[in-house]
């Protein structure tokens, strides 16, 4: 019977110190990372500093806004020289225009919008030609474009490009009532539609070149956005409670950091739905590691769960903006309590914000044993708060809140942890 207790102990051991080991691990990769001791500097021009910091330090959402202007930049810019300083048109900029409308974040999505659009350009300017050399230049034809082409734009085959059906007839318009009369007016018509080709065979062309983004990178970063914002709030905090600099112009830029995570997650489910696109016409994916990559299936739980802590956060910065303290020790102890688990969320944040399916196992490892330096943290704020005696039931005190709202952050990261760690096992 001893023996056998002992044989059961064993395996216990070991699963402890693989735990051990991930946290020691983890506590170096942090050291060196971006852990903040002092609280971020505030103004305007800090801020600014530190999104072009976030933007620099790491692919997320910052660096993908500065990339799309890059690209839409340069796309512009050559269908600027093809349509103005090769083809000398009249109009140029629908070149430009165009190359700029159809960049998507996947090259299927350029791919499929370039032929809406074309076909909703060409549609406007065959409606104004067709009426136009029927009844003429005049106001009453140009009521009449307006109605048959916003009633095409409506047609569901066109998407979200059909509006640039009443948009084409109307430049269409234009065009012909300055145009030379006979075969000039046809010649700027058509003039159109050509550079509409080229504006949009230069967008695609820049988007397949330049970074096109592939389907596990879609799906992952959906994730990488959602989990660095969450680093970079909570990062931002919880220096602030230790120290107790929680006026009210801090607080009030955490709420608003926090209730602005919409658009993140809009971003994030829909680079989640649109993951399989970019496997579609990517020449990347031929090529040499990226050939024959499957999916991970467990991304979707993930980015459920980080959606769920991003309106959590919003929840609690909310419970802070509305607290008013009294500057008791009390508060700052629980304060300072609540920053050492908001510092052990973040580091689990921060392995989110790296996730990768080439070392998912590794991490999956560190973000357990991680998720156990967090639940010790989140129970030593519970035990403080009990400890006190703080009011956890009055509702003219945030305590109750922030203590709930710790527990569901815990909860839902907990979450996370164990579908990556259940994926890997498999």
């Amino acid at each position: 019977m001893a023996g056998q207790t002992r044989k059961q102990e064993l395996p216990a051991r070991k699963r402890n110190h693989r735990t051990d080991e991930r946290g020691a691990r983890s506590g170096k990769r942090w050291a060196s990372g971006g852990h903040r001791e002092r609280p971020a500097a505030q103004g305007r021009i800090a801020r600014v500093q530190q999104w072009w910091s976030r933007a620099w330090g790491s692919a997320g959402h910052e660096r993908h806004t500065l990339l799309l202007i890059g690209k839409s930049t340069l796309a512009a810019t050559i269908a600027w020289v093809c349509s103005y300083n090769l083809l000398d048109a009249e109009s140029p900029a629908f070149a430009p225009f165009s190359a700029v409308l159809i960049m998507q974040v996947t090259v299927y999505q350029s791919l499929l919008q370039s032929l809406r659009y074309v076909g909703a350009v060409a549609t406007g300017v065959a409606v104004q030609a067709a009426l136009g050399y029927l009844a003429g230049p005049d106001l009453l034809t140009f009521a009449l474009v307006a109605v048959v082409a916003l009633t095409i734009g409506r047609w569901p085959a066109l998407g979200s490009q059909g509006s640039q059906v009443a948009t084409a007839a109307f430049f269409a318009f234009s065009t012909y009532v300055s145009a030379p009369a006979g075969l000039g007016k046809i010649t700027h018509l058509g003039q159109i539609i050509l550079l509409v080709l080229i504006g949009c065979g230069v967008g695609v062309v820049v988007n397949v070149a330049l970074v096109p983004p592939l389907r596990y990178r879609s799906a992952e970063h959906g994730i990488h956005t959602l989990a660095r914002a969450l680093c970079d709030l909570v990062s931002d905090m919880y220096p602030a409670m230790r120290e107790g600099e929680t006026g009210e112009e801090r607080i009030s830029h955490w709420r608003s950091r926090a209730e602005q995570t919409g658009g993140l997650i809009t971003q994030a489910e829909n680079g989640l739905r649109t993951a399989r696109e970019s496997l579609w016409y990517n020449p990347r994916n031929r090529l040499g590691r990226h050939r024959g990559r499957t999916g991970f299936e467990g991304y979707g739980a993930v980015l459920e769960a980080l959606e769920r802590t991003m309106y959590q956060m919003a929840s609690l910065t909310r419970s802070l903006d509305q607290w008013r303290q009294d500057g008791s020790e009390r508060d700052r102890r629980f304060l300072r309590g609540y920053a050492d688990f908001l510092e052990s969320i973040s580091r689990i944040a921060q392995v989110l914000g790296e996730l990768s399916e080439e070392s998912l196992s590794d991490q999956a490892g560190e973000l357990c044993g991680l998720a156990d330096q967090a639940q010790q943290c989140c129970r030593q704020v519970t035990e403080q708060a009990e400890q006190d005696g703080l009011p956890l039931t009055a509702p003219a005190y945030p305590y109750g809140v922030l203590v709930v709202e710790a527990t569901r952050l815990m909860d839902e990261f907990q979450h996370t942890c164990d579908v990556l760690q259940r994926q890997v096992d498999q």
